[in-house]
């Protein structure tokens, strides 16, 4: 049997969590994994700046529905006082999880001081941390990368002064700040992690599959897996990994990969208001739930035009079809992704 997780006083049913990504993780996003099995879902990254100027664009990547509960908002910035503020009111929009971006490393987050940039800075982080957990009630965690070099050294002292600091868990992508998504992820950094803390450690990164899942909790023995681009085409991923987890293989069938990808694309469109910008922003998504698929390249052409809600329905539909014929549906078969069509 699977075994559940805890984050301060909250039980999630699976170990396993969707990470938060920029454009990527908003309300159809979180919606979709959740349904899939994700024990907790994260919000895309909020400015504490964007929550205190009471932004419009920065309160709508919180909201909200009671089928992805629990929700965990993840908030950016570098003031004590304002991520304390911030955090507060994150909290009174009924938020249950509120995480601490230490892991960024765009630029533009990087210049505010945000991000990766604190774990240049573990004594401003050290404020950050004790500003917020004094501020709310609710669970606190913190997501970091392995530090600025590859040593290792930097997650260590942060998730230490975290655990002193009253979080409650900690996420550890184990890549430095400056290799972003290249290269591959350290777990044995996780292990270290896990291992000098009594709080519970999530590990991030380099997870494509079940496999690689059941793989990171057995050689970090971290309590939790957090999942980032390889479920952006693949919701599905977490069903699977909570099938292994209690000792299941399932694989998924392309009927229900199609009706999901149209599901979202349905979904994105009511959403966002505009169409053309739903459309546009839906083009890249697309193309990551076909990737490895026979055509795909031809799909991904098509899609990068899309502009209509029909015209989205109708290339979803053909492109399904193709896949049912003859040697298209064979190589499909083939490929031992999918149980059948």
């Amino acid at each position: 049997m699977m075994k559940r997780f805890t984050i301060g006083q909250i039980e999630l049913e699976s170990p396993t969590i969707m990470a938060p990504l920029a454009g990527v993780t908003n309300l159809p996003f979180r919606l979709m994994v959740k349904e899939m099995g994700a024990g907790l879902v994260v919000s895309e990254m909020v400015s504490a700046n964007g929550m205190i100027y009471e932004s419009d664009k920065t309160y709508r990547l919180m909201e909200s529905r009671p089928e992805e509960k629990p929700l965990s908002v993840q908030l950016f910035g570098s003031d004590p006082a304002n991520m304390a503020e911030a955090a507060r009111r994150v909290e009174a929009t009924g938020a249950e999880m509120i995480d601490i971006n230490c892991g960024c490393s765009v630029k533009k987050v990087l210049k505010t001081g945000s991000g990766s940039a604190l774990m240049d800075k573990p004594a401003l982080a050290e404020e950050i941390f004790k500003a917020v957990r004094k501020a709310i009630s609710i669970p606190l965690t913190v997501k970091m990368r392995s530090g600025w070099d590859a040593s290792g050294d930097g997650a260590m002292l942060l998730a230490r002064i975290a655990q002193d600091a009253g979080v409650d868990a900690v996420a550890v992508h184990p890549r430095t700040a400056t290799q972003a998504f290249r290269g591959h992820a350290d777990w044995s950094i996780i292990k270290r992690v896990k291992s000098a803390l009594t709080i519970p450690v999530i590990g991030n990164g380099d997870i494509l599959t079940p496999e690689d899942a059941l793989r990171m909790l057995d050689t970090t023995g971290c309590d939790a897996v957090m999942i980032g681009r390889a479920a952006i085409g693949d919701p599905a991923l977490f069903k699977r990994i909570n099938a292994l987890l209690s000792g299941d293989i399932v694989k998924p069938r392309l009927v229900d990969h199609f009706a999901m990808m149209e599901r979202y694309f349905t979904d994105s469109l009511d959403y966002f208001t505009d169409e053309f910008i739903a459309c546009k922003t839906m083009r890249s998504r697309l193309g990551w739930f076909v990737k490895g698929l026979p055509g795909c390249s031809a799909f991904r052409k098509e899609a990068i035009t899309l502009s209509t809600r029909v015209e989205g329905l109708a290339l979803i539909h053909a492109y399904k079809e193709k896949l049912c014929e003859g040697e298209m549906n064979e190589k499909v078969m083939a490929s031992g992704r999918f149980a059948d069509f």
